[in-house]
Order: C-alpha cells, then sequence, then structure tokens
C-alpha cells in the first residue's frame, strides 16, 4: 500500500520550489541581459565598420551627423525623414550603403535593451514614423558642420578625417543614447559632457545624452572598431533615475578629445 504525502510533506516540497525558482530568476535575467548586452555591441560592431568604409569611399572624411538643407526632410546618419508624410527611408542614410539591413525593430540600429515601444520618438513629429535608432553618432567632434541644432555655435570647427581623429582606441563613434525625459526619447547625436560657447569657452551639459540602460553600463564603438561596455560612476549621471549621463565627467578622450584648442 503507497504512503500518501502528508499536509506537511507538500508544504515543504513547495517552500524548496520556491526557493529554487527565487534563485534561478535571478541568474536568468542576468544571462539575458548578458545576451543582449553582446547582442548590441554586435550591432555596434556593424555600425563603426561602416562608418570607417563610408570613409574610406569618401576621401577618408568621417560621415555626417544630418542634413537639413532640404525643407521637406532631413537626412540622419541613419536614414531620411520626411517632415510633411512622416515617412522614414533608411536607404537615405549616408551610412546605408555599408549595411545591408535598414532601420525598424530588432534592427543593427536598435538598442535590443531599449526596445520600440519603452521610449518616444525624438523630434515629435516622429511619434507615428517607425522606429529609427536608439544609438547616437559623434557629429559634434567628427562633423561640427553637419550637426543641425549644435552647428551655429559649433560649425566653424575642422569636419574630420580618420586621419585627424586623435586616440582613436578611446574616441566614441557611436554610443547607447537616449535623452532623458519622461518617457525618454531616442537621439541621433551622442553629446558630450560639456558644450562649447565660443571663444574658447566651454560649460557643463546639463543634459548629456549617453544612456547606461546595460545593468548601469552603456556600450560603445570606438574610432578603431573596437567596441566594449563601460560602467556609471555615480558622478558620471546627470540623470541617475534614467541612467543617462556621459562616460567620464570631461571631453577627453572619448568625446572631444582636442576640446581645448578650439576657438
Amino acid at each position: 500500500m503507497r504512503r500518501a504525502f502528508t499536509i506537511i510533506e507538500l508544504l515543504v516540497v513547495v517552500a524548496v520550489i520556491g526557493v529554487l525558482v527565487g534563485l534561478l530568476v535571478p541568474s536568468l535575467r542576468g544571462g539575458r541581459d548578458a545576451a543582449r548586452g553582446a547582442a548590441c555591441l554586435s550591432n555596434q560592431r556593424s555600425l563603426v565598420v561602416a562608418w570607417a568604409m563610408y570613409a574610406d569611399a569618401n576621401r577618408g572624411r568621417a560621415m555626417p551627423l544630418a542634413d537639413d538643407r532640404d525643407p521637406a526632410r532631413i537626412v540622419y546618419w541613419w536614414g531620411s525623414f520626411a517632415w510633411a508624410t512622416a515617412a522614414v527611408d533608411p536607404s537615405q542614410g549616408p551610412i546605408a550603403p555599408f549595411l545591408d539591413t535598414g532601420t525598424g525593430e530588432r534592427s543593427v540600429f536598435e538598442c535590443p535593451s531599449q526596445p520600440w515601444g519603452t521610449y518616444r520618438a525624438q523630434p515629435s513629429s516622429m511619434a507615428a514614423a517607425p522606429p529609427t535608432s536608439t544609438y547616437g553618432y559623434n557629429g559634434y567632434y567628427l562633423c561640427p558642420p553637419m550637426t543641425p541644432g549644435w552647428s551655429a555655435t559649433i560649425g566653424q570647427q575642422k569636419w574630420k578625417t580618420l586621419a585627424d581623429v586623435e586616440r582613436p582606441s578611446e574616441l566614441l563613434v557611436f554610443a547607447d543614447t537616449m535623452l532623458p525625459s519622461s518617457p525618454p526619447r531616442n537621439c541621433a547625436l551622442l553629446d558630450p559632457p560639456m558644450l562649447y560657447q565660443g571663444a574658447g569657452c566651454w560649460e557643463v551639459n546639463p543634459s548629456p545624452t549617453t544612456a547606461f540602460r546595460h545593468s548601469r553600463a552603456a556600450a560603445g564603438a570606438r574610432a578603431d572598431g573596437s567596441v566594449r561596455s563601460e560602467r556609471a560612476e555615480p558622478s558620471w549621471l546627470t540623470h541617475p533615475g534614467l541612467g543617462v549621463g556621459s562616460i567620464g565627467q570631461s571631453n577627453d578622450p572619448r568625446y572631444v578629445p582636442d576640446w581645448r584648442r578650439w576657438r
């Protein structure tokens, strides 16, 4: 005759299962986060290789961040956006000929830790458009004349070639970015921790755009083609609740390594 489980024994089994689940869930979550971080680095590796290929095909010049000279549309590094129709065309981006993919969900332009639906499109006129990119390009240093929004202040600075780039193993070309708001907004530009005011003067940027969304680490692609993540120190975060700030508090070496010579 089989012996039945008692209520106490069943409760013990349930308790043991609960403990095991409690132990497994964090490790599973950690594994998932690690996989997303690896995918993000792979995305940015593809982007920085395409960026180098663009430069090679254009006399060494870094690609533009954006071109807003056409009143009907703006052409970002990732593709174009038509103001009247909110149509996104990734084939028009300067990086497009050097990639075999377009924008959209789960594309090389989207960080898997910041999927479509977790942020708001920027500008607001893009709200009805398909997703574009959650990575920012360092146009502030690489192509100042082609950086709308900042070009009035920095447009006289040199448009860089690959030969001009200082400390390429440290300089960020792309990185995880987000504008600190609620909900956050995506941003095509990697803003530095200090902003140029003219006449050699700089001020602290109150709203930099580097996003530390991989367990408080930000992934970035360097000018030498390398990719890696850096974990935030508390002093780096201007918006701790959103995990947004800068990698370090100075423009060099990651953002604008020659900032002291700007005039």
